[in-house]
């Protein structure tokens, strides 16, 4: 008879499939509503008024991303905690990258605390940040987004953490493949790795460039790659609404 599921081993199991599913598809898809900004205020804020429109929308915030991602960071700081480090003794480069995997979940829990809380409901107004939530000002989102990124040091805050979410969620994802048996043999492994790494620089690129699509036109880009945009839009504050 086939021995019971160990508790430890469904807490697991459910960690690694709410990293991908929903966080990761909720990631992918934040990444590119953002990299509409490219192509300027219009745009940006037609899309955050087009995920407004989204039926059940509260529902989907609720279940798809907060109650996931909770239960995502809690346990994710547990198996961190319990973890023993051995690199220095076991220092090769699949040991390094486990790590750094929980190392950026440390600071991941601390970055989307902060964005969850800034732009969700508009805290964070005593670090000179604005007021105003882009929830429920979808027709200012991108003059709000726009006039926190005036500041350099939340700009690179913000760069940072879209690089450590695509980090670790390409390698979340071999992790997972590996974990489950869906990539067996060391050749195999090796081209998931490749493909994971390709992914989350892929979605680390998108990110960036839409992080200073809000400072610049075209972001990062070449102008001429982008929609024709309206005049560039001046920081606001809060006293404005």
């Amino acid at each position: 008879m086939a021995g019971k599921l160990s508790t430890t081993f469904i807490l697991r199991k459910l960690h690694q499939i709410t990293g991908i599913v929903p966080l990761g598809i909720f990631f992918g898809v934040h990444m590119f509503t953002n990299a509409k900004a490219m192509n300027g205020p219009d745009v940006f804020n037609k899309a955050v008024e087009d995920i407004h429109h989204l039926p059940f929308l509260l529902l989907i915030e609720i279940f798809g991303i907060f109650l996931p991602l909770a239960y995502h960071s809690i346990y994710g700081i547990f198996i961190t905690a319990e973890a023993r480090n051995n690199v220095s003794k076991y220092s090769y480069g699949r040991n390094w990258l486990y790590f750094f995997q929980r190392v950026s979940g440390i600071f991941l829990f601390v970055f989307l605390l902060f964005h969850l809380l800034h732009f969700r409901w508009g805290l964070f107004s005593a670090f000179g940040l604005t007021d105003i939530a882009v929830a429920g000002n979808a027709d200012r989102a991108f003059a709000i987004v726009a006039s926190d990124f005036q500041n350099a040091g939340i700009l690179i805050f913000y760069v940072l953490g879209v690089f450590t979410t695509a980090w670790h969620l390409g390698y979340g994802i071999y992790l997972f493949a590996v974990d489950w048996g869906l990539v067996i043999g060391e050749k195999a492994q090796r081209a998931a790795l490749a493909v994971c790494a390709a992914l989350a620089f892929g979605l680390f690129a998108a990110g960036a460039n839409a992080a200073f699509s809000f400072v610049r036109p075209c972001g990062l880009m070449p102008e001429f790659l982008c929609e024709q945009q309206s005049e560039s839009v001046p920081a606001i504050r809060s006293e404005e609404f």
